[in-house]
Formats: structure tokens, C-alpha cells, sequence
């Protein structure tokens, strides 16, 4: 009776259960043994003929490989593998071989790839440990194919290169076992040289940054003489030895004087160049040069263009004279950092300085290049207690006779003006109120010079409150 009972609630809970593990079971029994069919039904068509796949490195070692260090590739991502058809170039990607066991070896250097080598001269050519060392290779010398694709990931030379007879070596991999009816080429990397980690300390960065010490240059070695040489002339960055070569190139070659050949003067300033820079751009529109022209550069003093009449020309489109005033504009600007405007980038740039017509004064002043960032940048800051503390400290340094008087009767009716925010009328309004306010004087000193310089700080407030709205009008 206890067993019909435990048969009776049991039963019914427990027989989908295992119906249903045994059917995953069976389901996935039942796809392996179809794939491998399929794959020998596909060599029962010609039975008697092998069939050719070859092993393939999908990614380049990246380079330079230190002892200890982990083997990447490209970007330092994981080395791959690939079992290829040569007939089609595709992956194999079904098939026994395609997930076989793949075991990674080293070859010597001096081993030629591009010849019609064998199993056997890949054997003869394996480079294994000196005697009391560890093996050549640690971590994981064995990989598995995955549809074809296999990840070599944790893998690391325990010795350096420097004792073959090539001082170089070679990464080889081939299949663990082996298959009927086909036959599968080993796959070798080309040639490369494995250092002592202790030279990591000297490594180049490829690319490298702006900051790094410039003797992570190629051709210039950590305190030699191209090294010494630079820190002499005080060119200690990436950056520094970028900016010297755009201002004056021939000067930084003597720098390094006549020891650097040509073909290593281009071997570092190719690497130099390849530094990735930011998008940042810089205005200088420097004093004595035509009114109305600026230069545009990058963070390396490097000339993108030239602002004129607020038009930018890119330097692709300057002439060879234009080009050389720019240049000497640029060299300007690095002794005048403080008058030098900034901007993120070069959309930023055009959005902020050249979206706005320019317009200029009878008395040359040049209201459409204000901006709420220039005038905060010169000083011109809007709220009160910066009014109070510039009026005090302007009170005993400024000479009356030169400032601009009228400017409290001036003031109600230049305010009124701002109607043109709302309205289609010219901004010569604002240029003939502040004409008017510009020409007249007055001797008068105390608190109403107090007045004025409080009712200046407001008029330049309205001048970047009208470029602001003026600009938002032209974007929309």
C-alpha cells in the first residue's frame, strides 16, 4: 500500500521530468552526429581524393614582445587562428577539424614561410629551451577550434631570442591529431625579436602621446646624445618636439645635428606624426599684421588656417606668402598665450566666432566679435559685486581725461535699443549709441566716475547678451 501510495504522488511529478531531460539529451546527441554526417557525406561524393585545409594567423603579433609579457595582437587583442579552405578562402566551420585541438610551438627565425615547406621542415626547424631553462613558451600551448576559430590568449616566451642563429623567432601551430582523407597545413607567423622584460622599461609607444618623454621616439635613445640634444633646447615631450618641427623645422634638425641621417630624421618624425592629437583649436590675431586676419592652429603650433574679414580659409587654400605669415603669427602667439582664444573644436570655433557678420566702427571698435566668453575672458563679468570691485579699483589708476563721458545720460536710451532683439532692424542703431557715448567728455571725477565705469560694464553686458541672441538666430 506505502508503495502504490509513493507511486500514486509520485508518478505524475517526476515523468515529465525526465521526459524532458531525455529529450534535450537525445535532441542534442542526435545535432552532433547530423553535423558530423554531413560533413562525411560531403567527402563521399569523391572518396578517394583528400581534401586540403591549411591553418591561417588571422591577426599580426603586435610588436615588440618582452619576455613575461603576455603575446597580443593587433590592438591588443588575442592571437586567432583560423582553419581555412585554400580553395575558397572561407573558415571551415563544421566538420571534425573544425573544432580540433591545435598546439601552439616556436620556430626558428631565419625558417622561409613563402617556400613549399612540409610537416617534416617544420619539425626540423622547432626551437626549443636551453638546457636548464624553462619551455620557450608558458600558459595555454594548447587552443581549441571553435567553428573553425581558435583563441590564443595567456601566452608568454620565458627566454629571449638574442641566442638563436637568427636572434629571432617564429610562432608555428598545428593540429594535435589527425584526420582521414585530409590534410591540414601548419600555419607560421613571420619572424620577430623577443627582448629581456627588463627592456620593457625603454619601450617605444606606437602611437605615442603627446606627453611621453621624446626619447620614446624611434632613433632616440634614453640618454643618448639625440636625447641629451633635445633637453638641451628644451624639447623634453612628443608635444615639444612636435610643436619645434612646425615652427621651425630646419632649426630642430641642427638640434639633433648631423649624427641623424636622413633616413632616421624620417623614421622619427613618421613615428613623431603618427601621435594622436586632440580637436582642440586656437585664434591669435596678432598685433601690427592686416586688421581683420587671424590664424587658426592645433595644440603642436601646427597653421589649419587663416581668419579673414571673418571667412576661415583652411591652409590647403592659402598661398606660400599667407602661409609663411601664419606661420609667423603662430610663432607670435606662443609669447602671447593670454590673448590667445580657445575653442573644442573647429565646429565650435565657427559657431562662436564666425556665424556673426562682422561690423567695425568709426572709431574701429569691433562689436560683433564680443562674445560672452571673450568679455568674461577680458574681465567683463556682469553681476555687481565685480562692477563694485572694479570701480574702486579703477578709481585711482585711470586717467579722466580719456574717460568716455556721458555715459549716464547715454545709458537709458543705448538700454532702449534692445528692442532690436525682437525686431529686423540693423545694428548700426547699437554702433551710432555707442558712438555717441565714445565722443563725449566729461571733466567731472568722485562718484560719478563710479557711475560710469558701473554703467560701461552694463553696456558690455548688452553687447554679449545681443552677440548671444544673434548667434542662436543664425543656427536655427
Amino acid at each position: 500500500m506505502r508503495l502504490q501510495t509513493v507511486k500514486h504522488f509520485l508518478e505524475p511529478v517526476l515523468e515529465p521530468l525526465i521526459r524532458k531531460v531525455v529529450k534535450e539529451e537525445v535532441e542534442l546527441a542526435l545535432g552532433k552526429h547530423l553535423a558530423g554526417f554531413k560533413w562525411i557525406c560531403e567527402q563521399e561524393i569523391h572518396p578517394l581524393e583528400s581534401r586540403n585545409l591549411q591553418l591561417k594567423f588571422l591577426n599580426n603579433i603586435s610588436l615588440p614582445v618582452f619576455t613575461s609579457a603576455r603575446i597580443e595582437g593587433d590592438e591588443g587583442q588575442a592571437i586567432r587562428v583560423g582553419l581555412i579552405d585554400p580553395s575558397t578562402g572561407q573558415i571551415v566551420s563544421s566538420g571534425p577539424a573544425s573544432s580540433a585541438k591545435l598546439e601552439i610551438f616556436v620556430v626558428e627565425g631565419y625558417f622561409n614561410i613563402d617556400s613549399d615547406w612540409t610537416a617534416e621542415d617544420i619539425r626540423n626547424n622547432i626551437v626549443r629551451e636551453r638546457a636548464g631553462k624553462k619551455p620557450l613558451l608558458s600558459g595555454n600551448v594548447i587552443a581549441v577550434l571553435n567553428d573553425g576559430i581558435g583563441v590564443m590568449d595567456e601566452i608568454s616566451f620565458t627566454d629571449n631570442s638574442s641566442w638563436t642563429r637568427s636572434r629571432k623567432f617564429r610562432l608555428g601551430v598545428r593540429m594535435v591529431e589527425q584526420f582521414d582523407f585530409v590534410k591540414i597545413r601548419e600555419a607560421v607567423t613571420e619572424s620577430f625579436v623577443v627582448r629581456d622584460h627588463r627592456g620593457e622599461l625603454y619601450r617605444k609607444h606606437h602611437p605615442p602621446s603627446l606627453f611621453d618623454e621624446v626619447w620614446r621616439l624611434e632613433k632616440i635613445g634614453k640618454d643618448g646624445a639625440f636625447h641629451k640634444r633635445l633637453n638641451w633646447s628644451n624639447i623634453k615631450t612628443v608635444k615639444d618636439f612636435l610643436t619645434h618641427f612646425h615652427l621651425n623645422s630646419s632649426k630642430l634638425r641642427q638640434v639633433l645635428g648631423t649624427g641623424m641621417s636622413s633616413k632616421m630624421w624620417e623614421i622619427t618624425l613618421e613615428h613623431a606624426r603618427s601621435c594622436v592629437l586632440d580637436s582642440s583649436v586656437h585664434v591669435y590675431q596678432a598685433h601690427g599684421f592686416q586688421k581683420k586676419t587671424a590664424v587658426v592652429f592645433n595644440v603642436v603650433a601646427q597653421v589649419l588656417g587663416l581668419l579673414v574679414d571673418f571667412q576661415y580659409i583652411p591652409t590647403e587654400k592659402l598661398s606660400e606668402i599667407e602661409k609663411a605669415q601664419a606661420e609667423e603669427m603662430v610663432t607670435v602667439a606662443l609669447s602671447h598665450l593670454h590673448e590667445v582664444l580657445s575653442y573644442d573644436d573647429e565646429i565650435s570655433m565657427m559657431r562662436n566666432f564666425l556665424n556673426v557678420q562682422a561690423s567695425q566702427s568709426s572709431v574701429g571698435i569691433d562689436y560683433s566679435g564680443l562674445s560672452l566668453t571673450s568679455l568674461e575672458s577680458y574681465g567683463f563679468v556682469s553681476n555687481d559685486r565685480n562692477t563694485a570691485e572694479c570701480s574702486g579699483q579703477y578709481s585711482d589708476d585711470v586717467d579722466m581725461d580719456v574717460i568716455p563721458q556721458g555715459l549716464y545720460e547715454d545709458y537709458e536710451n543705448l538700454w532702449n535699443c534692445s528692442q532690436i532683439l525682437g525686431l529686423e532692424e540693423p545694428q548700426s542703431d547699437l554702433h551710432c549709441a555707442v558712438d555717441d557715448f565714445m565722443s563725449q567728455k566729461n571733466a567731472s571725477v568722485g562718484k560719478a566716475h563710479s557711475r560710469r565705469w558701473t554703467k560701461l560694464f552694463s553696456v558690455s553686458k548688452w553687447l554679449s547678451v545681443f552677440k548671444n541672441v544673434t548667434v542662436r538666430k543664425n543656427l536655427k
